[in-house]
């Protein structure tokens, strides 16, 4: 019998203009103690399934048809109240942005405690506890200090680990995990899907699991269904659709995923419905400044780097406490190539890219940019050009672009600052910005909301080549992307680098990722650089046992047939 049950289900939401169809005669079951994996697209209908078994549909957003099951009994027609007493007690969901599901004005205790004392009841002190052990589960070190702060002070990964011990705490049947590995590093993802896969084998919870991760979908699920343009077109048994795909945007899926053992001079972007998106590279190059890629003089020096954060105040200096970021980095970055960093979150990866991008103040060691001290920069004019040539392609595209500014304003914002163009030139450019990175000048009118989430990165990538900058900081730019989308955008920033010349720093936790991407790879670890390799050296025999162990937890689809994928080294 089945635990959750979909049955031709249809939603729709209706417009001024159209009715938008976002699910479309969908059909899902789920047993005790299976995970279910669901895949495809951004704006596929995935997470608009979860929404609808939680009751959570954004108005005017409607079940127009079918029936939802749990437990055998349909929870589709339940009114509001009837909701709010199965949403946390017997259904739970892990949302994918940890911002959203968390309130900035509780701690974490009190978030915690609240949802057990609601759901499960019991004494205080039994849902402190409780509470504590959540938060040791899911991997945040140091609780009982942890569970008495605040969301911002935690990291993004650290935050999401949160949302899961929330989701966790009232012991449901059913969670609906949306997209809940996004923004954890692959040592804290693979605690977290351990942890899942315990809860289906020993409590025989049920589990949808929403991902764009077609390696967590190969090593977590039992069954998969594959989903495009809100229909369901493939579903079976993980290792059957995974390993020998028959339909054809399936197979487009899956040979768009990175491997970390192949590696691809450019990713295959899904064709299937005439999808695929060209990034015109060519009027680019023709346009931009010759860069002299020196190879044996390094962009950047970095010596000695170190950073502080303040924890706790206080009134004298011995009251005050301090958490050391980055420790005593040094590295150099060669001109024209791609250097990558890896590390658990909270390693300092982001940290040192901020202090590179003069974010953040420097609290130790040097900066050298073409081996002149960014510290000295005191000249206004120089720090100007030297802001102008570094630019930051950022993690998450929504808080990165002003919701109240055009694209067109958002675009040309750098380009007036560094007084570049003027009048109608700078319209000019950002027609063909826009044009360049496949969204159109037409998309200059419309605002980052009316945008998905690869449209919206398309844009912070046309805003970061505004000013022509010979140095790009790439901040986790695809964590929060599907796999096609994906590779539209690390194609992008492949053509960047070959046909401009320009130098990257590129940051993620998805190992495959940088597997394709990065010339070099530094390791971090607890603030300090603990590995530095050739990317293809590193992948194959890495020096550190931590490194090692970052290689082994990653998920693989190795294991899988690439027949008939058209995968090409």
């Amino acid at each position: 019998m089945s635990l959750l049950k979909i049955e031709d289900l249809t939603v729709e939401f209706p417009t001024r203009r159209q009715l938008f169809t976002a699910v479309n005669h969908a059909n899902l079951s789920v047993k005790p103690g299976e995970i279910h994996g669901l895949v495809g697209e951004s704006g596929a209908g995935k997470s608009t399934i979860g929404a609808a078994v939680m009751g959570l549909l954004e108005r005017p957003g409607r079940i127009a048809s079918g029936e939802i099951k749990l437990g055998g009994e349909q929870i589709s027609g339940l009114d509001a109240e009837d909701m709010r007493g199965l949403r946390g007690k017997k259904i739970s969901m892990i949302f994918q942005d940890p911002l959203t599901s968390l309130n900035p004005l509780f701690t974490v205790r009190e978030q915690l405690t609240e949802t057990i004392l609601t759901h499960i009841g019991g004494s205080d002190a039994d849902a402190n506890n409780r509470a504590r052990d959540l938060i040791d589960r899911v991997g945040i070190p140091d609780p009982d200090t942890r569970l008495d702060q605040y969301p911002h002070q935690f990291s993004g990964g650290m935050r999401q680990r949160v949302v899961i011990a929330l989701a966790l705490c009232t012991e449901p049947d059913v969670i609906i995990a949306d997209e809940p590995t996004t923004a954890l590093d692959v040592s804290v993802q693979a605690q977290i899907l351990d942890l899942i896969k315990e809860l289906a084998r020993e409590r025989q919870v049920g589990v949808i699991l929403i991902t764009h991760d077609m390696g967590v979908i190969a090593d977590t699920t039992d069954r998969v269904t594959v989903m495009y343009d809100g229909k369901v077109v493939e579903s079976g048994l993980t290792a059957q659709v995974m390993g020998q795909p028959k339909h054809e945007y399936t197979k487009s899926l899956i040979a768009a995923v990175p491997r970390p053992t192949l590696k691809l001079h450019r990713f295959p972007q899904i064709s299937y419905g005439g999808r695929e998106t060209r990034f015109a590279i060519d009027d680019m190059a023709r346009h931009w400044p010759t860069v002299d890629n020196d190879s044996s003089k390094p962009v950047f020096e970095i010596r000695n780097l170190s950073k502080q954060f303040l924890l706790k105040r206080g009134l004298l200096p011995w009251d005050r406490t301090y958490f050391t970021a980055v420790d005593d980095v040094s590295f150099d970055i060669q001109a024209g190539e791609v250097f990558g960093l890896v590390g658990e979150s909270g390693s300092g990866k982001s940290t040192v890219a901020r202090m590179i991008a003069g974010l953040y103040p420097v609290d130790g060691g040097t900066i050298k940019f073409n081996g002149q001290l960014v510290s000295d920069l005191s000249n206004k004019a120089v720090q100007e050009e030297y802001r102008r040539q570094i630019q930051m392609i950022f993690q998450d595209p929504y808080s990165s672009l002003n919701p109240r500014m055009r694209v067109d304003e958002i675009v040309a914002e750098p380009i007036r600052h560094h007084r570049l163009m003027e009048g109608k030139e700078i319209n000019r450019r950002v027609d063909e910005l826009l044009d360049q990175v496949g969204l159109g000048a037409e998309a200059g009118l419309k605002y980052p909301h009316e945008f998905s989430g690869g449209q919206r990165q398309r844009i912070s990538i046309a805003r970061a080549l505004a000013t022509q900058p010979r140095f790009l900081i790439c901040d986790e730019p695809t964590s929060a992307l599907d796999v096609s989308i994906q590779a539209q955008i690390l194609n992008i920033l492949k053509d960047l680098q070959e046909y401009l010349g320009l130098t990257i720093l590129f940051i993620s936790h998805d190992l495959p990722v940088v597997r394709q991407m990065c010339d070099r790879v530094a390791v971090m670890k607890q603030g300090r650089m603990v590995e530095i390799q050739d990317t293809d050296d590193l992948f194959a025999n890495p020096h550190t046992e931590y490194a090692r162990e970052l290689l082994r937890l990653m998920p693989k689809l190795d294991d899988l047939s690439t027949d008939g994928l058209g995968l090409e080294s």
